[in-house]
């Protein structure tokens, strides 16, 4: 069943046309990558559906069009976006980015069951609650980015170049974790990452965008086996 349905949506910035008519599906427990080269549309699509670009076409969230809600009313209806940069406030400690992913709740004991849960996750965060987020490694940014996410229970989770800037060890460790709480919570996952290869690996199905197209569409496995995937992605 569809969680996440995008049909012939378009975006611009100013008079630049960012998307020209992408469609795509998301399904309830399902892990989507969407690849392609910079300028793509990637962080444009990500950005369409949290409410940040003007866009026409329809966005439907669990069968309801967010299309023209604001960006707090998508993040109440369980859509987290972590955005490329991570999005964190380094002035804040570790704890006060914590807690501000559960603005949009309003059950305060399950938010606490919840930070506690992150913290299963990224336990190296809890050593470091009261550290200034801003003096944090840039694998302990990212983490802490997607714990933030995570404090707001949500059912669809966006990730914007989650292994940038980050070392192979930790960018493993990071997917390691996408694929557990897709596979083992049932959290869906739409993300945007330039390593096809891993991605591939860690999601059931994926888009190929090109100048703000879909050009191919189909499960991970088949696109891993694709010549022109393998020439331009996967490097091999």
């Amino acid at each position: 069943m569809a969680l996440l349905e995008l049909r012939d949506v378009e975006a611009s910035y100013g008079p630049l046309k960012a998307l020209h008519g992408i469609s795509l599906v998301v399904d309830e427990g399902q892990a989507v990558a969407i690849l392609g080269a910079n300028g793509a549309g990637k962080t444009t699509t990500l950005r369409a559906i949290s409410g940040t670009v003007q866009t026409s076409g329809d966005i439907v969230f669990d069968g309801k069009r967010i299309g023209r809600r604001a960006p707090e009313s998508i993040a109440r209806l369980g859509i987290a976006h972590v955005p490329e940069g991570r999005g964190i406030y380094g002035e804040l400690s570790v704890w006060e980015n914590m807690r501000l992913g559960g603005v949009v709740r309003r059950d305060r004991n399950g938010m606490k069951q919840d930070v506690e849960r992150a913290f299963g996750y990224f336990p190296r965060l809890r050593e470091r609650l009261k550290q200034q987020a801003g003096t944090l490694s840039g694998g302990e940014q990212q983490m802490l980015a997607l714990a933030r996410a995570l404090v707001s229970r949500p059912r669809l989770l966006l990730l914007d170049e989650p292994s940038l800037g980050l070392a192979p060890v930790i960018v493993r460790e990071f997917f390691r974790i996408i694929r557990a709480l897709n596979q083992e919570e049932g959290l869906a996952v739409l993300v945007v990452e330039q390593n096809a290869k891993i991605a591939l690996a860690s999601v059931q199905h994926a888009y190929l965008l090109e100048v703000g197209r879909v050009a191919l569409d189909a499960p991970s496995t088949e696109l891993e086996k694709h010549e022109g995937v393998r020439a331009s992605y996967l490097g091999y």
